[in-house]
């Protein structure tokens, strides 16, 4: 805590000298009953854009507006107890400048035309009708403001300006604890070879795309965001409605992931988080899609040709890779096939279109599928040794392909598979490590051991998500 209340009111100063901090008086909620003012999440009301009944006293979760305090309707306490009616009165606080950026910040967006089309829209939305924002809070919790003021002895900086210096605060510490070096965090946030991916949902665009790159501009030697990856929601189908639903604890029908752990892999939770995510709309988790696409696609694609292969290659070949014999053309076109799926993969993953990866990743496995099929190694192991060993070398480079590829995707899955082929599987860590996709392309060599092989991905049985569909529905998921 004492570093992170030197990160922001670091961070604080070097915007206030600048000049891009100022004071203000503003109309704000305060309690008769508890004397004390009532910022944003301790006042409800209704929403002067939408209607909605339960609005925060800040923005509305219905429709998303944000809003100043005195434009909520009907407004009441949220604070348990407290049964008086909200008042307005005047509070002096200090508010962030944010028009003054309006021009780099616009410039800033257009350099980068290559970010998703949800997170431009909303970035710019605000841009063009950029408002001051004060930045402090009546509380007693929270970081101190930085200034000899007598009114900023019981307030305290709000959450959502230091919460993003968190990131700086968290890579300081990680250098002290690391590395025992109080500057080892510079580079990550003042050095231009260095790349800031943001991934968020799109409730928080707007603090990452806008008011956290002016508040890194005012401190003049401190990097922006490369690229802001933002999500659309990911809701909920309801069986008995057919409807798409908020997920929320006071609904019942939210799915916690440690829940979802105790009863599920990793590997198919990611597989089908990946496959739905809402990258560019918002989209449903269902209980039947989810068993349809993990079983269909992982299992019967992926893991189903896995299985034969490897299962043939260490009954027939006496556990080891085989050697090749001449390779004929439907070999050479399933290796350059290979190559080029590997890299469509990792165009997809560098431009941040997960499902797309995903979906190319999957491709691979059909192709593998396919080439296995066409040369039935069962059938040639009777009559040509040479040829089925040549068509099982070949699947031995495949599964590898398909090991590497399956590490953004699912990791455990991919040690798993990694183990089977006796390979290790370095990490990268912060100063980067072996290239995964180049070495995935490296043939593994005639006579290279391998483990004798087993299912690793299990289908999911229908009985099985049908018991925890039942028990999502009746509120016990989280």
């Amino acid at each position: 805590w004492p570093l992170h209340v030197d990160s922001t009111q670091q961070f604080f100063t070097k915007l206030d000298e600048e000049g891009f901090i100022h004071t203000e008086s503003v109309e704000l909620w305060y309690s008769p009953q508890l004397e004390r003012f009532l910022p944003d999440r301790y006042v409800k009301g209704t929403c002067p854009k939408c209607g909605y009944t339960d609005a925060n006293g800040d923005e509305c979760e219905a429709c998303g507006a944000q809003y100043a305090a005195q434009e909520l309707l009907a407004p009441r306490s949220n604070v348990p107890g407290d049964n008086s009616m909200p008042v307005l009165r005047q509070s002096r606080h200090w508010f962030l400048d944010l028009p003054r950026f309006s021009d780099k910040l616009k410039q800033w967006l257009d350099s980068h035309p290559e970010w998703r089309a949800n997170v431009k829209g909303i970035a710019y939305g605000w841009v063009n009708d950029l408002r001051s924002r004060c930045i402090t809070r009546d509380t007693d919790w929270g970081v101190p403001i930085p200034v000899a003021d007598p009114d900023a002895a019981d307030k305290r900086i709000y959450v959502w300006f230091d919460a993003p210096i968190g990131y700086v605060t968290n890579t300081r510490q990680w250098g002290i604890d690391r590395l025992g070096d109080t500057d080892a965090w510079r580079p990550w946030w003042k050095d231009e070879q260095t790349r800031m991916i943001h991934f968020i949902g799109k409730d928080n665009v707007p603090f990452h795309a806008v008011i956290f790159p002016a508040m890194l501009m005012g401190q003049e030697d401190y990097i922006l965001p490369d690229t802001v990856v933002g999500n659309e929601y990911l809701n909920i189908f309801n069986r008995q409605t057919g409807q798409s639903e908020k997920g929320s604890k006071s609904r019942g029908n939210m799915i916690s992931v440690r829940w979802a752990l105790e009863y599920l892999s990793t590997d198919a939770l990611r597989y089908y988080l990946c496959a739905i995510a809402p990258e560019s709309k918002d989209a449903d988790f269902d209980w039947d899609e989810f068993m349809n696409r993990y079983n269909g696609e992982q299992c019967d694609v992926v893991g189903n040709f896995i299985h034969r292969s490897m299962t043939m290659t260490t009954k027939h070949f006496d556990q080891a890779v085989p050697r090749p014999g001449a390779l004929e053309a439907g070999d050479e076109a399933i290796l350059a096939a290979m190559k080029t799926q590997m890299d469509s993969i990792a165009e997809s993953l560098e431009n941040f279109r997960f499902r797309q990866a995903l979906e190319r990743y999957i491709e691979l496995g059909r192709k593998a599928n396919v080439y296995f099929n066409e040369r039935q190694p069962w059938v040639t192991r009777k009559t040509d040794l040479e040829r089925t060993g040549t068509t099982l070398y070949i699947c031995c480079q495949l599964v590898k392909a398909l090991c590497y590829a399956m590490m953004p995707f699912l990791p455990d899955g991919a040690a798993q598979v990694a183990a089977l082929l006796r390979l290790p599987l370095p990490d990268g860590g912060p100063q980067g490590g072996t290239d995964l996709w180049k070495e995935a392309l490296t043939p593994l060599e005639p006579g290279h051991g391998l483990e004798l092989p087993r299912v690793l991905f299990p289908k999911l049985e229908a009985d099985y998500i049908e018991e925890l569909a039942q028990a999502h529905l009746e509120g016990h998921a989280f």
